[in-house]
């Protein structure tokens, strides 16, 4: 394990503590059980322990996502139009703009995490992590917040509520599309990319001892 350069924790950990009481003071506490506001928390917790388990967690999680908003706010920024959508917020004159920029850490994400993998490897695990966290934080999001919150979107997609299946039924939904649509591709991409930094790996890599093997001594 490598924590990351001593510049960039204390960089990302200055951040985060100007992010956290600004963020919850216009928000409010609920705001950070989105999946982008937890996977900054992800971030800052493998920059300080090296752990590929934290990094690739954070990934599976966020990384899609997080590249989809950088293509919504430059679709947005350079032909006027949003391709996705999601990213509206950012030229809200009601927003304070202290708080929009706060959130060009959507932006930073993306190339701080591959960092972290290409640096560390992808653990394998981070799948069932992720697919784990999700389970318990869509039905919490739905439980604890309101509908215009829309937290994760467990009440209709891109910040509108759905009325035309049940709430209850939406939010199954989401338990589904989830890992399905989001966590798993990640995870099949990023498995393929990277190295395997999994505690037992199935295949040796250069340099690996061949199976049945004596070490080297050291």
């Amino acid at each position: 394990m490598r924590p990351a350069p001593l510049w960039l924790r204390l960089a990302f950990t200055a951040w985060v503590a100007v992010w956290i009481p600004s963020y919850a003071a216009y928000y409010g506490p609920a705001a950070f059980l989105w999946f982008c506001d937890l996977g900054n928390l992800q971030i800052l917790a493998a920059l300080w322990t090296g752990r590929a388990i934290l990094w690739s967690w954070a990934a599976v999680s966020v990384l899609l996502v997080q590249l989809a908003w950088c293509v919504d706010a430059l679709g947005r920024l350079c032909f006027g139009v949003h391709p996705i959508g999601g990213t509206e917020y950012l030229w809200s004159p009601n927003i304070p703009l202290g708080i929009r920029l706060l959130s060009l850490f959507h932006a930073v994400a993306p190339p701080l995490l591959l960092w972290g993998l290409a640096r560390h490897g992808y653990d394998r695990r981070a799948l069932r992590w992720q697919v784990a966290t999700a389970w318990i934080l869509l039905p919490l999001c739905w439980f604890v917040t309101p509908p215009a919150m829309d937290i994760n979107w467990v009440y209709g997609p891109f910040d509108g509520v759905q009325t035309r299946i049940p709430a209850w039924a939406y939010l199954l939904i989401c338990m589904a599309a989830y890992p399905v649509l989001l966590h798993l591709p990640t995870h099949l991409i990023l498995k393929r990319i990277f190295r395997d930094a999994s505690g037992g790996r199935t295949s040796a890599g250069p340099g690996s001892p061949t199976p049945g093997a004596a070490s080297p001594p050291p």
